[in-house]
């Protein structure tokens, strides 16, 4: 086990070098950046945006501006924002308490709610309770999640049951810590349902699919040839086997928590690391953008580590080796 973790961080640096690379060269490859758009203020002296080139080191060349960047990173320092002049380390703080619990809680929401519902699709197959939850989850898929977000907003609006956009009340401090948490909850509703809804249709019809494909294996036939009812079948026996993918799709959640949230969060005005991502694309914030792009990546290869290591604590027919 030791080796087999040994391996992979070391394969994780190549991996890393190549991502931030490749990604450092396509952003600076788009036209124009964000001094662009002060050099079209009159108000803002050429002498001043010279300045400003020199310090953020957009002077350079481009594969020197990124050895700066990676020699920085080394250090734990991702640099400073173009846009916001604070550093990116401390901007991305201040926003990922929102995504972590956003996140958090439309996981906890869809997975507890799309396994279940997958098997009880599966054990009652073809019975009008399949048909219905079938269609329900096609239409689920097919929907976009900010099309979704934009008509709960447009229900919150109308109805006042939910807040329209913000991630707690403008109260919050004053609140109690009861209060507060039911405050985080409420103002979370209608998050957790737009990026639960596709995310759990999916899940959905692959367990169901798994479960019918299981269950009609050898093993399977064996054990209700023994007289073994299908709820212990199904329960004992498939079930177990049947959740190995899902925990593969479990480390790439780690992965897609920035770009999974990152329209959710500028439809329903959150302060969250996606929303956060998207403003520094719109304003060509090239640190900000790579300071995103590394923790993306690095909780995309930590997730899949994890996932390899709990498939062996799983299913103990899968060998390090």
């Amino acid at each position: 086990m030791g080796r087999f973790i040994l391996k992979r961080l070391v394969h994780m640096i190549p991996l890393m070098l190549g991502i931030t690379f490749i990604s450092f060269m396509i952003i600076s490859m788009a036209p124009g950046d964000y001094l662009s758009t002060l050099k079209m203020n009159p108000q803002i002296s050429p002498e001043t945006i010279e300045r400003l080139e020199r310090d953020f080191g957009l002077d350079k060349p481009v594969y020197i501006q990124y050895l700066k960047w990676l020699w920085q990173t080394l250090h734990l320092n991702l640099g400073e924002s173009v846009a916001y002049r604070i550093g990116v380390v401390d901007l991305i703080s201040s926003r990922a308490i929102n995504t972590i619990i956003l996140a958090a809680a439309s996981i906890v929401f869809t997975w507890s709610l799309a396994i279940p519902i997958g098997i009880a699709v599966a054990y009652w197959q073809n019975s009008i309770f399949d048909r219905l939850l079938s269609f329900l989850s096609f239409f689920g898929m097919a929907i976009p999640n900010f099309f979704l977000a934009f008509l709960l907003l447009y229900f919150a609006l109308k109805t006042g049951w939910f807040p329209v956009g913000g991630t707690f009340s403008h109260d919050y401090d004053t609140l109690s810590l009861w209060g507060q948490f039911t405050d985080r909850v409420h103002h979370l509703i209608l998050p957790i349902i737009v990026l639960g809804t596709s995310g759990m249709a999916g899940l959905m019809r692959l367990m169901r699919g798994n479960i019918l494909e299981i269950k009609n294996s050898d093993y399977a036939r064996t054990a209700r040839a023994k007289g073994l009812s299908e709820p212990v079948i199904i329960f004992k026996h498939v079930l177990r086997n049947a959740l190995n993918p899902f925990i593969t799709l479990a480390g790439y959640e780690l992965g897609n928590l920035l770009g999974g949230a990152a329209l959710v969060e500028a439809v329903l005005n959150l302060q969250g690391l996606g929303s956060l991502m998207l403003q520094a694309v719109l304003a060509q914030d090239v640190y900000l953008i790579m300071g995103s792009l590394l923790i993306g990546a690095l909780l995309l290869v930590i997730g899949n580590l994890m996932a390899d290591i709990a498939l062996t604590v799983v299913d103990p027919r899968i060998k390090m080796e």
